[in-house]
C-alpha cells in the first residue's frame, strides 16, 4: 500500500502558516500602532519648505494590517510624503509578509507574467546605450526584469540589488550573475565599494517611493556608474489626475510602503545637481492602465469579508465567511470587467490627458 504525499501549497498549508504567524503579529500589536511611526515633520524633506497640506488619510488597503497612514504635500515643490514617517520598526512590520513569506508566492507570480512591461523599460534604455557592458537593477525583487531584459541586451551582465532575500534567490536561480542584498546608499558608499564607477546602466523601477531619501539614491547611483554611464527611474506621479479622482482608491498610493512621491520636474532639479543630464522624460510609455479596475478591486477587498491573516484577531473564517467573499467578488465582476475595459480605452492617450500613473527619467551622468 503506497501513501500519498499532499501537496504543500493551498488553503490547507497557508492556514497553517497564518496559525503560526499569529502569535507574533499579535505581541507586536499589542501596544498599539503608535510605536512604528517617527514625531511627524513640519517640513518637506525635499524642499524644507513649512507649506504643508493633508493630501490623503488612509489604511492598509492591500495588507490590511492595523493602522492609519497620513501623506502630505508640499505647497512649496508638491512632493508629497508620508507624515508621520514610519520608522524602522514600522517599515520591517508592514513590509513583513508583503514581498517574502505569506505574500511571496502571489507577487512572484504576479511579477513573473509582466514580461512586455519589463522589455519597454530596458529598450528605453537602447537609443542612448545599444550594448552596456555591465547593469545593475536597484529594487530588483526576483531579478524578473533582468532576465527579460537581456533577451534585448545578450552581451549585457546583469546585477541586482534588493533588501529582501529574493535577491539571493534570483542570483541563485541565473538571473542575476551577481545579487547584492542592503542598502543601496550603503553597498555604494566610498570609493572602495564593490559597485563604485562600476555599471554603464543603473535602473530604479518603482524604487525611489520606497526609499526613507531619495536623495541618498541619487547619491549612490552616481557612485556606481561610470563617466556617461545611464540612470533609468520609473515612479509613480503624485500629479496624475486619477490621484484626484480616486482619492485613497488610486493604487500608487500604496500605503504604507509608499514614503515619498516625487514630481518629475523635482526629479530631474536633484539630478542636474547631481551632474547628470536628463536625456528623456516619458509619461505614456510607462503608465501601467489598470487604475480603474485596482480601484474597484480595493473597494470590493474593502466590502468583503477578510481572509484569513495572522495580523487579525479572531478565528479563521469559516466556510460561510469564504463563501460570502467569494460571492461578494462574483457580484462585483461585470464592475471589474467594465474598469477593465475602461483603463485599455484610457491608455492611448492617459499621457495627454494627464492619466498617466508614472512617469520615466533616462539621464546621463556627466564626468
Amino acid at each position: 500500500m503506497t501513501t500519498e504525499t499532499r501537496p504543500t501549497t493551498g488553503p490547507t498549508a497557508r492556514s497553517r502558516q497564518v496559525a503560526a504567524l499569529r502569535p507574533g503579529y499579535l505581541a507586536d500589536l499589542a501596544d498599539g500602532t503608535d510605536r512604528f511611526f517617527e514625531p511627524r515633520r513640519a517640513d518637506c524633506p525635499w524642499c524644507g519648505s513649512t507649506a504643508l497640506r493633508r493630501r490623503l488619510r488612509t489604511t492598509d488597503l492591500l495588507q490590511h494590517k492595523p493602522g492609519r497612514f497620513g501623506l502630505d504635500a508640499c505647497g512649496g515643490c508638491g512632493h508629497v510624503f508620508q507624515n508621520p514617517r514610519l520608522n524602522g520598526a514600522g517599515l520591517e512590520f508592514y513590509y513583513r509578509d508583503f514581498y517574502d513569506g505569506l505574500g511571496e508566492q502571489r507577487l512572484a507570480g504576479l511579477f513573473g507574467t509582466r514580461a512586455a512591461v519589463y522589455r519597454g523599460r530596458a529598450r528605453a534604455a537602447a537609443p542612448y546605450a545599444s550594448a552596456p557592458g555591465r547593469w545593475l537593477d536597484v529594487g530588483t525583487g526576483h531579478g524578473h526584469f533582468c532576465e527579460t531584459a537581456r533577451a534585448d541586451f545578450p552581451d549585457t551582465v546583469f546585477d541586482g540589488l534588493d533588501l529582501s532575500e529574493g535577491v539571493e534567490l534570483a542570483e541563485h536561480s541565473g538571473r542575476l550573475a551577481r545579487g547584492f542584498r542592503g542598502s543601496f546608499p550603503e553597498l555604494a558608499a566610498g570609493p572602495s565599494s564593490e559597485l563604485a564607477g562600476r555599471y554603464d546602466v543603473v535602473s530604479m523601477f518603482h524604487y525611489l517611493e520606497h526609499s526613507t531619501d531619495p536623495g541618498r539614491e541619487l547619491a549612490a547611483a552616481r557612485e556606481a556608474l561610470r563617466p556617461g554611464g545611464l540612470l533609468l527611474i520609473e515612479v509613480p506621479d503624485p500629479r496624475c489626475r486619477y490621484a484626484r479622482l480616486l482619492g485613497r482608491w488610486w493604487l500608487p498610493w500604496l500605503q504604507p510602503q509608499h514614503l515619498n512621491l516625487v514630481p518629475a520636474a523635482n526629479l530631474s532639479e536633484r539630478l542636474g545637481e547631481l551632474g547628470f543630464t536628463v536625456l528623456t522624460e516619458q509619461h505614456r510609455e510607462p503608465h501601467d492602465p489598470v487604475d480603474l479596475l485596482a480601484a474597484c478591486w480595493l473597494l470590493l477587498d474593502a466590502v468583503a469579508p477578510r481572509e484569513d491573516a495572522p495580523w487579525l484577531p479572531g478565528a479563521p473564517p469559516g466556510r460561510l465567511r469564504r463563501a460570502l467573499r467569494g460571492a461578494c467578488f462574483l457580484a462585483g465582476s461585470p464592475v471589474l470587467l467594465l474598469a477593465a475595459l475602461l483603463d485599455r480605452l484610457v491608455a492611448p492617450v492617459a499621457g495627454r490627458a494627464g492619466l498617466s500613473n508614472a512617469y520615466r527619467l533616462v539621464a546621463r551622468r556627466g564626468a
